[in-house]
Order: structure tokens, then sequence, then C-alpha cells
């Protein structure tokens, strides 16, 4: 993390272009702006923002967004809460052009992409005893680095709220340095500088029977983790970084317009998933359709794998290939077991219980006979 640090102060200070890229959700999203606004307010200029699109070019560092950026070279790129399993990916990035940075809380696959910096508490030989961060947790925890104990008081609480938001949002432990994230983070929240967050205390966007802060807190991570990009630019993004509580209003009754929508959407895939293993007795649950939205994949994974105790892989089919999202059980590690998998696989990766992958569709059954042959 010095040496992340040490590289990104050294690109302000010579004015290099510099590329912040993050994955969709909430966690990425908070973690790209804790990274942006340190090196605005340290004097450097984002070039541009980058969040991959999952519909249409999928997860990590891509060819799709390699190929937009590739005008922008010789540029840094700092890519946050993925990369780490983008081996290809990062070698086409530095055969552009690019320096790369990454900073990631995923599990290590096989090594370490050949990116100049790797920030990862779970690579072979990181010695911090901590391990459980979300991406957005070691944003700032980079911050704090990147400032040199010179942060002010009022940015060093923006970013505690972000962090404890994507702590909560991403489902890490709430333990040891966490514990203190969301402690920190949630303290005056209610009174937060963004616009953003302050909207769902101090306008009436909640109703008066969920007036309580844990409600309103739900009701913020929610909001926040839609997964509606607009210009590139995902919602929450939009949401926390807008300029006054009548515009962060009018955003977050149209994200809860939205939320709804997407809850019945969820609830009918749900349905039919349900349908279709009604008369399966197997040990996983594997289903796809070329119908679904791949943003709402996780939390229909999540909701079948709870109910049903397996370990559970849902895809959406492309033409040539399929990405799916995994939810597993306490009992059964996802990567570890895909990663037996992995000669089939394009790419895969994440965390014991929620990961993801992507496969051709001609190994689709292939993948799925691997997975139950090496189920322990």
């Amino acid at each position: 993390m010095a040496a992340a640090a040490e590289r990104i102060l050294e690109a302000v200070k010579n004015k290099e272009r510099i590329i912040v890229y993050g994955d969709a959700d909430l966690d990425g999203v908070t973690a790209v702006i804790i990274c942006k606004e340190s090196i605005e307010n340290l004097g450097g200029k984002v070039a541009a923002l980058y969040f991959p699109d999952r519909e249409t070019e999928g997860y990590g560092i891509t060819k799709t967004a390699l190929e937009k950026l590739k005008n922008l070279c010789p540029a840094l790129i700092v890519a946050v809460d993925l990369g780490i399993g983008n081996f290809e990916e990062v070698r086409i990035a530095k055969k552009l052009g690019f320096s790369v940075v990454i900073v990631d809380h995923h599990e290590i696959l096989d090594g370490l992409p050949q990116a100049d910096i790797v920030v990862d508490p779970k690579q072979p030989g990181d010695e911090y005893p901590f391990k459980y961060f979300c991406a957005a947790g070691l944003a700032f925890k980079l911050s704090e680095m990147l400032f040199k104990r010179k942060m002010s008081k009022n940015l060093r609480e923006s970013f505690l709220e972000l962090a404890a938001l994507a702590t909560l949002a991403d489902m890490m432990p709430r333990e040891d340095e966490n514990r203190y994230l969301i402690d920190q983070g949630l303290k005056n929240i209610e009174n937060s500088f963004r616009p953003g967050l302050r909207a769902f205390f101090k306008t009436d966007v909640i109703d008066a029977e969920q007036d309580n802060f844990n409600r309103r807190l739900g009701k913020i991570i929610s909001v926040l983790n839609i997964r509606d990009v607009r210009q590139g630019i995902p919602a929450a993004f939009h949401l926390l970084t807008v300029g006054s509580l009548a515009e962060a209003k009018e955003l977050i009754l149209d994200f809860m317009k939205i939320n709804q929508e997407r809850r019945e959407k969820i609830r009918l895939v749900t349905g039919d998933i349900e349908l279709g293993i009604l008369h399966k007795d197997e040990p996983i649950i594997f289903e796809g359709s070329r119908e679904w939205e791949t943003s709402l994949l996780g939390t229909i994974a999540s909701i079948i794998c709870q109910k049903y105790q397996k370990p559970t892989f849902i895809f959406k089919m492309l033409k040539d290939d399929c990405q799916g999202t995994v939810r597993s059980t306490d009992e059964i590690d996802s990567v570890v077991l895909m990663k037996k998998c992995k000669d089939l696989l394009i790419t895969y990766g994440g965390h014991p219980k929620a990961s993801g992958f992507r496969v051709k569709n001609e190994n689709l059954e292939k993948f799925k006979a691997c997975l139950i042959k090496n189920l322990p």
C-alpha cells in the first residue's frame, strides 16, 4: 500500500493522466470516489473514470475498456474492487503503455497479475494482520497514506461514511478494523456533507413509519446498490456526488422506483428458478437463461442459496459464453471449487461465499459436471 501511495503521488506531482477504474456495485463506487477525491484534493487530475458494464463486457478490467481508454496512454490506471484475476488484460494494458495499480480484496487465484503494484491483503506474503476489508476500506487506508496525516477532518469523516456503507453492503465481517470503520462512519452520517446521504435524513424520501436509523440505513444501502448505469456512471456515483439536497431527493425517488421494479423482476426470476429445480435432485443449483439481467443475478443467487442451502450458480447466457454469479454455503468455498474446474473457464474469482465466473457455452455442461464431481 505504501508503494501504491508513492506511485499515485508521483503521478500527481508529474501531472500524469490518471484513470480510476472500479466495479459498479456500492463497494466499487465508493472506492472510486475515495480515490478520485483523494487525488483531486492533493492537486491531481483524474482524466477518466471507468466502470465496466457487466451486461455487455463482463466483470473486471476488460478488453473493451482498454480499447476505449487506449487513447489516454500513457496513463496510470488505479483499479479498485477488481483486477486480481485479470492476468491477460493487465498484460494487454502494460503492452499498450499503461501503468497499473490494483487495489482489490478478492481471493488470490493462480499467482498475481503483472501489474506495477498489487494491493490485496490476501496475497501471499502480506503480513498485515487483518484480511477482511472491503475495497472502500482499502481505499480509505490508501487515502490515509496519500495524505500522510494531513487529511482534513471533514474529508476523513466523509471517506469513513463511504467505507462504512460499503463494508455493510459487501457483508464484510463486523470485527476488528471493520468495526472501527462502521462505528466512525455511521457516527454522524445524518449530517454528512454529501447531499446524497443527508437527503435520506433531512427530506421526506423515507416514509414516517420507517423513521428509525437502521431502517434508513437499510434504505440507503438498497438504493445505492442499484446497478443503474447512466452515461457509463452508476447510480450510486451520481447520488454520492450530487451537489444539492433537491437534486439528491429527485434522484433518490427515481432510484427507489427503479428498485421497486427490480424487486418485482427478482421475484419473477426466482419463481422461474424454483419451478425449474422442483424435480431435480442435485447437490448444486445450476440455472441460467438468455432473458435474465446480469445485475439481478447476485440477489437471486443469494435468495436461492439461503433457501435451499446448496451452492448456487445462476448465469445469463450470451451469444458465445455465459456470465454467472455464485453464492455458497459456509461449508463450501466456491472459489476453491471453481479452481478445480479452471481449465473450463474464461475467468472466475471472488470470495468463498460470493463469487462469479465466465464460461464458453460449449463448456457449460462440462463445468456443471466438474463442479458436482469435485464437491467436498
